[in-house]
């Protein structure tokens, strides 16, 4: 019998907000320790929360993007459990009038598209960060930093219609990079700007009714979601080929052994005893409000992948390179529009420019050279004054310095010779040099060019026009062939 995965999955993405959801303290990573907190969101009696509006801006932009229906009135709720990091004893989330429900995002499998449904969008505050061990500098004492406490949430909850790895990984991919154009998470996994908990189960091929599903916490990058996932189709697959039941549980990834543990049964999950937050109002929002943020959204990747494609006549490969990063697809189409050869764009940046930026770890934002350098250096390639393969030397020095092409290149001495009288003379002596290569070429061996050109070029430091070159060699071996 074969077995399908299930998989639905819970996002964390906090929103790249000033200020924290409930108060007015900043959002900063990495400050000190509790420097970033007040009254409010340490929770201290007789305090007030006061929704930030930016937060719930930035939270139907989301919804939006991902083609939610937007609750005119939704409402906040207390989630009630005790964990040292949670300073009120409670979070603040909205479990039975949740802002946004009933969206989807596309994905892309093999050339087909697939709809994954999103059940709801809902908001929340984060809590505090607990400290175990080398992490506090005292091997036995746990420490609490409460500065992300009340940084500002929101929670996407897909329905379970992943049903491989592969789905997964894109579905993850297009929702970060919707954030990411969005302006609204910068997605930093590694400061838990974004975090994943997978819902997992398996089933017959062919079944309907799902499986008993695990739940798998606290999963911290794309490749953490993947190994613990397969690890977990393995482990319950087993199961259920053995004939036994799969326990419905919360699991842990354990990143060191490289399988999950069991963190608790479904049966002992606590009861949040989730009541409406009696110290906030109901959210009501505007529709003028709602038709000016829908108005406002941004051109998404997915449309401007297909997009790319069409207008500049791109492979579906370098569109989807060039549109998962907003500021690069920005940087390609800048390019374009200064020196419109769409492919020859593409190739350089993809190629010799995120290369580069590899290398030296920046971002496209971060980039000495700026779109009007490489559309110079690509016309200076066009109107035969360098070589391709001296451009790859001008690029390098552009980065570099930040200098423009004609600049290098006149700094440098680059310019392509293509002064006919002058390669005439050069190509003439690399002939009475070369005999042996000449007779090969006039015996049928046609390749024998192919070294002569090498020759023009290396006594001209690479500076010959190859196509001059090429022209100028088949002239005189051919007036030779006739004599």
């Amino acid at each position: 019998m074969n077995y399908q995965l299930v998989v639905g999955l819970e996002v964390h993405a906090e929103l790249s907000t000033g200020s924290k959801v409930f108060c007015g303290c900043p959002t900063r990573f990495g400050g000190e320790p509790n420097s970033q907190t007040c009254p409010v969101c340490l929770g201290l009696p007789g305090v007030l929360p006061v929704l930030n509006k930016k937060v719930v801006e930035y939270a139907i932009r989301a919804a939006l993007a991902m083609n939610c229906e937007i609750s005119r009135h939704s409402r906040f709720d207390r989630k009630n459990y005790y964990y040292p990091d949670l300073p009120k004893n409670y979070q603040i989330s909205q479990n039975y009038l949740p802002f946004a429900y009933n969206g989807h995002l596309n994905i892309s499998i093999k050339g087909a598209v697939k709809r994954i449904d999103i059940d709801n969008i809902h908001l929340e505050e984060d809590a505090g960060k607990n400290l175990h061990g080398e992490d506090t500098g005292l091997a036995e004492d746990s420490l609490v930093d409460f500065n992300r406490a009340g940084v500002p949430l929101i929670e996407i909850v897909t329905r379970p219609d992943m049903h491989s790895l592969e789905e997964v990984e894109k579905f993850m991919t297009n929702l970060r990079d919707v954030l990411l154009y969005l302006g609204i998470c910068d997605c930093r996994m590694e400061e838990g700007s974004l975090r994943f908990e997978a819902n997992i189960s398996m089933r017959p091929e062919g079944e309907s009714r799902l499986g008993n599903r695990v739940e798998m916490k606290n999963l911290n990058s794309f490749k953490m979601v993947l190994k613990a996932l397969e690890y977990e189709m393995g482990r319950q697959e087993n199961l259920l080929r053995e004939g036994k039941t799969v326990q419905p549980e919360t699991m842990l990834w354990d990143e060191a052994k490289g399988m999950t543990s069991a963190m608790r049964g479904k049966e002992e999950a606590p009861d949040y005893r989730y009541f409406p937050e009696p110290d906030l109002v109901p959210l009501v929002i505007d529709p003028e409000w709602l038709k000016e943020i829908k108005e406002s959204l941004p051109e998404l990747p997915q449309a401007r992948e297909m997009r790319l494609m069409k207008e500049y006549g791109i492979p579906e490969y370098d569109s989807a390179v060039l549109t998962a990063n907003r500021p690069l697809a920005d940087f390609y189409e800048e390019t374009v529009r200064l020196f419109p050869n769409g492919k020859m764009v593409s190739n350089w940046v993809m190629v010799e420019l995120l290369g580069r930026l590899k290398e030296r770890n920046l971002k496209i934002e971060d980039s000495p050279l700026r779109p009007s350098h490489l559309a110079e250096m690509l016309t200076l390639i066009k109107d035969g004054l360098i070589s391709g393969k001296i451009a790859k030397d001008v690029f390098t020095e552009m980065f570099t310095s930040g200098k423009g092409a004609r600049i290098v290149v006149e700094e440098k001495g680059w310019a392509q010779i293509s002064d006919e009288s002058q390669m005439k003379e050069i190509v003439e002596e690399v002939i009475r040099e070369n005999p042996k290569s000449v007779e090969d070429f006039q015996g049928g061996k046609k390749k024998a060019i192919t070294f002569l050109v090498g020759q023009v070029m290396k006594e001209t430091r690479g500076k010959a026009n190859p196509q001059l070159v090429n022209k100028l060699l088949r002239e005189k071996l051919q007036i030779k062939s006739k004599m």
